[in-house]
């Protein structure tokens, strides 16, 4: 069964809000802030992620931090008529935004649509390298022999950002702003980080560079193609 993590404290209509999902057929957890559900994702797959701090609204950073972890759908509670601050979650990475108080009915009804908008489309063609394929639909890397590689939920982002422009250099500011926010553009310590992680994954010499080259000072390259120039991070 799916499930959907519940964020927020004991506001009123919390109960039935998870009893309406529950009903929908969903399973949920809950905690209480979204420092608790970033340490929830790393265990846990989940479909959606339902966000409402009660009298404080979850704040950009928080919504950007959330996506970072993970690649569910993200609805967040916004207060009413505050417009600016819908936008801001939305540029961060929610899917959809419900206002306070939130209805737990169109609140299910939204996690239902935003899940038909993001299963419905056609699946999307695996890019094959001679090592690894990236299979873009089902969200994963697979070794040829069928074997999954196990990447974490912002190695995958990097990836997919990547796979998704082959053949094309993705600037570092680009990759960091998909992956970690609009205020991270100058952390490229995280990139490095988390760059020499994936090429230890996948690369067959991750010291030598085949598939994910860089340019020094611009950005990185993914090149499924087997003349890839060696790069380093």
């Amino acid at each position: 069964m799916h499930a959907v993590l519940v964020i927020g404290g004991d506001w009123p209509s919390r109960r039935g809000v998870i009893a309406a999902i529950r009903y929908g057929g969903f399973e949920t957890d809950t905690v209480g802030t979204t420092t608790e559900a970033t340490r929830r994702l790393r265990r846990r797959r989940y479909v959606a992620v339902i966000v409402d701090l009660g009298d404080r609204p979850a704040t950009a950073a928080e919504i950007a931090g959330l996506r970072a972890q993970t690649d569910a759908a993200i609805v967040v509670a916004t207060p009413a008529a505050d417009r600016v601050h819908t936008i801001e979650c939305l540029d961060a990475g929610a899917d959809d935004c419900v206002a306070r108080p939130v209805d737990p009915e169109e609140l299910l009804a939204r996690v239902r649509a935003v899940l038909r908008r993001t299963t419905a489309s056609e699946p999307e063609p695996p890019v094959i390298t001679d090592d690894f394929a990236i299979e873009l639909s089902d969200r994963r890397a697979l070794r040829p022999d069928g074997a999954e590689i196990t990447l974490s939920p912002i190695e995958w982002r990097l990836v997919e950002t990547l796979a998704r422009r082959a053949g094309h250099l993705v600037t570092r500011e680009e990759l960091l702003t998909s992956v970690w926010g609009p205020n991270a553009v100058r952390k490229t310590q995280y990139l490095r980080v988390h760059m020499a992680s994936i090429r230890q994954k996948l690369e067959p010499d991750h010291a030598h560079p085949r598939y994910f080259v860089t340019a020094p000072g611009l950005g990185i390259k993914f090149d499924p193609t087997p003349a890839a120039h060696a790069g380093t991070a």
